[in-house]
């Protein structure tokens, strides 16, 4: 478990020193399955969206030491979708010199599927998201006993009601409550601790 005492800094600042193996191996786990998935849902195949969740990470990388946020909160995410957005358009411009158009209904439905630039961001969000959770989940799921865990996990992932899950685990509704709790209290302290 992290040292209490420890001072914690945002996963974003830490960034910036590009010698924090830490902090980058952590945003690489965060992060990668977030653009990664973002690509997908643009309609990348698998390789070329690993291909460009690689160049967006390398472009945050090289690019850290840049970014402002000004205060604003989500300016990192907007940035990194814009990252993405002009990645992606790189990716579409390399593949447009690459090949010909075939013109068939499969390649135009594709096309018509996009979704648009404004939405880019909300995509990214929804994707971050998701991405945090499933990265906060197995950082705390050790922390638990597995009734706990699952009391969390079924009512809260599952969407089960807590009376037939406590039924199933032996436990009272009450605990069931108090089980859910404590999971989703410390899975918002560890995402906290990225978010800063």
């Amino acid at each position: 478990m992290d040292d209490p005492d420890r001072t914690r800094q945002s996963l974003v600042a830490r960034l910036r020193d590009p010698h924090d193996a830490e902090a980058w191996a952590e945003f690489v786990e965060i992060y990668s399955p977030l653009v990664y998935g973002t690509l997908r849902r643009r309609g990348l195949q698998d390789a070329d969206a690993a291909d460009v969740a690689q160049e967006v990470l390398r472009t945050v990388f090289r690019s850290m030491n840049e970014f402002q946020t000004r205060g604003r909160t989500g300016a990192f995410r907007a940035w990194l979708a814009c990252i993405v957005r002009t990645r992606l358009a790189d990716h579409a411009d390399r593949r447009k010199r690459q090949t010909v158009g075939s013109g068939d209904t499969a390649c135009q439905e594709l096309l018509e599927d996009q979704p648009a630039r404004d939405d880019d961001e909300e995509l990214l969000e929804q994707e971050y998201r998701k991405c945090l959770f499933q990265w906060a989940a197995k950082q705390v799921r050790g922390e638990f006993h597995d009734s706990t865990w699952q009391a969390f996990w079924q009512t809260y992932v599952e969407g089960k009601e807590s009376r037939h899950v406590a039924a199933a685990l032996g436990m009272s509704v009450e605990a069931v409550y108090m089980a859910r709790s404590r999971v989703l209290a410390r899975l918002k302290k560890k995402t906290a601790e990225v978010e800063g």
